[in-house]
């Protein structure tokens, strides 16, 4: 864990290096995954079984690759009762939020009497990567699929790596609608999707994070198919002042730290005790956290406490242009409204991301690695596309078509410029 201090005379090229240090993937992944691709673009199911039995250790026949519906039924059911209320009421507030963004279809008619409009349309097919592994993410499920529902997607194909899928990831596979499932994971699931193999279908978009390889993968295909995001790994910021817990801000910062060992957790406050505080309460929860060593690993590594005012927290902020961010102060408002570069922001001492991951209803998966710069989370508009709609009688062509002659003719396109010249002249 590093540590800052605003009134070190280093501190702003320290904590720009800091801000700036790459945590991810080594070179080499992407060249594994363009073999793991090519050849699945080429020999299809054969070569993702291929894959699936040198890196995941599994043996699958073509009638095993599905999960049939009697299995998802099955798993469902054997969800315990309080898991299931829980994924149901998860799934109702995502639903309910992502509902109010959808937007809606319009059109105008402007000064020169033509009728300008704009028309959403839903994905016909989206993929859905859920990962495996380290454990099992039915709210991946949730945040996944059910805006791809609101959307009105008409096809929506999950994967996931192989093995017993989790009840509860099943469960919330019922719960969000998802009815095709892949017992598939990786680089190989994710050209499945995009080029199609034996009977899985190809997609339009995939979505999802994964693992480094999930990610190049992702990256490769992007232009065959769309892509949510580069999913890089999780991050979060507290910024705090002296009057919280330093338990439930430990609590938060090893939240995120607990993902993966590149994760990054940090602290901003401006009472250095308070800092000294949480650190010390970091330590003695990890001693006794199930995950502790990824979540030890992370801190160690990527981990920062940075004491500063509270009113230099909105450009540190920017500068890491975080996954999540907390404002567990007096006024989280009036500090939250000057962030431009963020993920989610969670307001009050009451608002721990952790709410956000799973109920709260906005969307987890979000933009890592300063890529909330130019991105936003996954949302109901990522499984729309907006088509632009243009009416013209013979009085609006006039009013148009002039200038358009004109910067046809700028641009040396004859063939634009006839286009135009021929209607103006009304000659057939």
């Amino acid at each position: 864990m590093r540590r800052f201090d605003a009134a070190d005379p280093a501190f702003e090229t320290d904590f720009a290096a800091f801000a700036a240090a790459p945590r991810g993937s080594p070179a080499e992944v992407d060249a594994a995954v363009a073999e793991v691709l090519e050849a699945v673009r080429l020999r299809g199911l054969e070569a993702v079984l291929d894959y699936t039995r040198r890196f995941d250790g599994v043996a699958l026949s073509e009638a095993e690759v599905r999960v049939g519906a009697d299995e998802i039924e099955a798993g469902a059911a054997d969800c315990p009762p309080p898991v299931r209320a829980a994924l149901a009421f998860a799934a109702a507030r995502i639903r309910a939020y992502h509902e109010r963004l959808r937007p809606e279809d319009g059109a105008f008619v402007d000064a020169a009497g033509v009728e300008l409009g704009w028309r959403w349309t839903p994905l016909d097919a989206v993929g859905i990567y859920v990962p495996g592994g380290r454990a099992a993410y039915p709210s991946t499920v949730l945040m996944n699929a059910v805006p791809a529902a609101v959307a009105g997607v008409g096809r929506i194909a999950m994967v996931s790596p192989p093995g017993r899928l989790a009840p509860a990831v099943l469960a919330a596979a019922k719960e969000a609608g998802v009815t095709e499932i892949w017992r598939i994971g990786g680089a190989q699931a994710v050209a499945a999707l995009a080029y199609g193999a034996g009977p899985i279908q190809p997609v339009d978009k995939i979505v999802g994070p994964g693992n480094a390889y999930v990610t190049a993968a992702k990256r490769r295909v992007y232009g065959t198919v769309g892509i949510d995001s580069l999913a890089g790994p999780s991050e979060i910021v507290v910024v705090a002042d002296g009057a919280n817990d330093p338990a439930w801000i430990a609590a938060d910062l090893l939240s995120q730290a607990e993902h993966d060992p590149d994760a990054q957790s940090v602290l901003i406050t401006d009472d250095a005790a308070f800092a000294d505080a949480v650190a010390a309460e970091v330590a003695r929860q990890l001693a006794v956290l199930p995950t502790r060593e990824t979540a030890a690993a992370a801190w160690r590594d990527h981990g920062a406490v940075i004491v500063a005012p509270l009113a230099r927290a909105p450009t540190l902020v920017d500068a890491m242009a975080p996954e999540h961010v907390e404002f567990a102060v007096a006024d989280p408002e009036a500090l939250a409204a000057q962030v431009r570069h963020a993920g989610a922001i969670f307001l009050g001492r009451h608002a721990p991301e952790a709410l956000g991951d799973y109920v709260a209803g906005p969307n987890h998966v979000l933009p890592t690695s300063g890529a909330a710069r130019f991105s936003s989370g996954l949302s109901t508009l990522d499984f729309l596309k907006r088509t632009s709609i243009t009416r013209c009688d013979a009085a609006a062509f006039d009013a148009l078509a002039e200038a358009a002659e004109i910067l046809a003719e700028v641009e040396g396109l004859p063939a634009h410029a006839r286009s135009l010249s021929i209607r103006r002249n009304r000659r057939g």
